[in-house]
């Protein structure tokens, strides 16, 4: 027998979604040019994305779902399903993308490649919904890069303020007003800026986001 068999994604009792954008030049990334070209940005949110997804698929997951705003690509491995992403505003993206899940979801985006299994595992362990309804990861820029609802409703992100430095805050009020119990995730930092990418870069030195962002300050001497 020759050649070998992908190893099978583990299994878990939670579905994770990851909402994403086609890394298509001037459609992603743009707060990176400058410094950095339209297909430089573009460039690290697909790295960013490839890293993304290769730990979610390392996660134990019941699903795995891309959301996606464009189309499929080179980047996306296999054992992920995909669904568009609807229109509206980001509230009512995120919103939507809960609401075509059941069961136990967590949500994250294409902003954090530095995310790992070990990172998310607390929302994905078999214990994770015990005596819990909902999980929260804080960004670092005043947003929230996870959130993860033992029920998914997409009332509980309608309406919330999106892109602000009170993101994060709003939406987590928004949890506990409703009455769930929220279990923290650790924050983490969303790739917006350079310096953002650099740091990120540094906490995952190991990943295809570090190499592009190297290999683009090599040729420019940045």
């Amino acid at each position: 027998m020759t050649g070998s068999a992908t190893p099978a994604a583990p299994s878990g009792p939670t579905t994770v979604l990851v909402i994403a954008k086609e890394p298509v030049p001037g459609r992603v990334k743009t707060r990176l040019t400058p410094p950095y070209t339209p297909q430089q940005a573009a460039g690290l949110a697909e790295a960013a994305l490839y890293d993304t997804l290769q730990s979610v698929r390392a996660m134990p997951a019941r699903r795995r779902v891309v959301v996606l705003d464009g189309r499929p690509g080179s980047w996306l491995p296999t054992g992920f399903e995909v669904r568009p992403q609807c229109a509206g505003g980001l509230d009512e993206r995120l919103a939507a993308a809960f609401a075509g899940s059941t069961g136990p979801t967590v949500l994250i985006g294409m902003d954090t490649p530095q995310v790992t299994p070990q990172l998310l595992g607390p929302a994905l362990d078999p214990g994770a919904w015990d005596d819990c309804d909902a999980w929260f990861g804080a960004a670092d820029d005043g947003g929230f890069w996870a959130l993860g609802l033992a029920a998914p409703d997409p009332r509980l992100l309608r309406g919330v303020p999106m892109s602000t430095d009170r993101t994060g805050a709003a939406q987590r009020a928004r949890l506990t007003a409703a009455g769930l119990r929220v279990r923290e995730l650790p924050p983490l930092r969303d790739v917006d800026t350079a310096a953002d990418a650099a740091h990120v870069a540094a906490a995952a030195p190991d990943g295809r986001f570090a190499a592009t962002l190297a290999r683009l300050t090599e040729g420019t001497g940045r």
